[in-house]
């Protein structure tokens, strides 16, 4: 007599036919490959701060360009040296007739560098103002001036002798002038003795006579 298995047990053989399906189709997952790793991202560029603007330090390139003086006085001798060489077109040949179209009295100052700080008019041309206006943009173009080695920063006092062409002479390195007897002061105090030493104009626009020290 054959013996049939029991209804109960074919719920039993599919529910573990089912587990052994999922087991493998998840040991089949874990052997699957990984996907490729994304590519790192790019690292945004480092940008350097703006570098601290300082002043350079200026080293002369030629001798010209120093200036050994000691006193105030002695360097405006190589401070008209410098602008007659910046101006050279500029600078009025021979003897100055006496008459002149503008005289004017400029203190300079300038830093250990050479460069113009500031103006100050002794005694200004006011009746010639283009005048000015030229002498003092003709100073601040000429800059740096020779760095003064044994003084650092310098004030120097100079005459500007101007001729109605626009050629002009400095009082330190003037040639002369035709019909005026040449003085020369005796103290240091060369700058009260020039300014009256200089004939003030009658009228606007007439050349001014100046006596040569």
């Amino acid at each position: 007599m054959q013996i049939k298995p029991a209804a109960t047990e074919r719920p039993r053989h599919s529910l573990w036919l089912a587990i052994s399906t999922a087991v493998a189709a998840f040991i089949a997952g874990c052997a699957a490959p990984l996907p490729p790793a994304a590519p790192p991202k790019p690292q945004a560029a480092v940008v350097n701060p703006a570098p601290v603007k300082i002043d350079p330090v200026i080293i002369p390139g030629d001798p010209g360009s120093l200036s050994y003086a000691k006193t105030a006085r002695d360097y405006r001798k190589d401070a008209a040296a410098h602008l007659y060489g910046a101006n050279a077109k500029r600078i009025y040949k021979g003897r100055m007739p006496p008459l002149l179209y503008a005289v004017g009295v400029l203190q300079v100052d300038l830093d250990p560098r050479g460069m113009v700080q500031k103006l100050n008019w002794m005694r200004a041309p006011t009746h010639a103002p283009e005048v000015v206006a030229e002498i003092e943009r003709t100073v601040r173009q000429a800059a740096p001036y020779p760095v003064a080695v044994n003084l650092g920063h310098v004030t120097y006092t100079d005459t500007w002798l101007w001729h109605k062409s626009g050629n002009f002479q400095l009082d330190t390195l003037t040639e002369g002038q035709d019909g005026v007897v040449a003085t020369k002061p005796t103290t240091d105090k060369e700058t009260k003795a020039v300014v009256k030493a200089v004939a003030k104009p009658t009228k606007p626009g007439k050349p001014t006579a100046v006596v040569k020290k």
